[in-house]
C-alpha cells in the first residue's frame, strides 16, 4: 500500500508541473489502469486525484474555499 505522504507528494508535483490542469494527468492514468484491469493501480491514481483536489481547494492561509 502506498503511504499518504507519497500520494500527496505526487499530487504536489503534478500541481507544480501542470497548475490548474494537474487533475487531468492522474485521471488519464486511472483510466489506463482500468483498461488494463489493474484496479489497485487505478485506486492509487484516484487517491492522487483526490489529493490534488484537496491541495487545490486550500488557500495559501490554510482556509478551505
Amino acid at each position: 500500500m502506498i503511504e499518504d505522504i507519497d500520494i500527496f507528494r505526487t499530487a504536489q508535483l503534478y500541481i507544480e508541473q501542470h497548475g490548474d490542469d494537474a487533475i487531468i494527468y492522474p485521471s488519464m492514468r486511472a483510466d489506463e489502469m482500468l483498461d488494463k484491469g489493474d484496479l489497485d493501480g487505478r485506486a492509487v491514481w484516484l487517491r492522487v486525484m483526490e489529493a490534488i483536489g484537496e491541495l487545490q481547494s486550500t488557500e495559501p492561509g490554510g482556509r478551505v474555499h
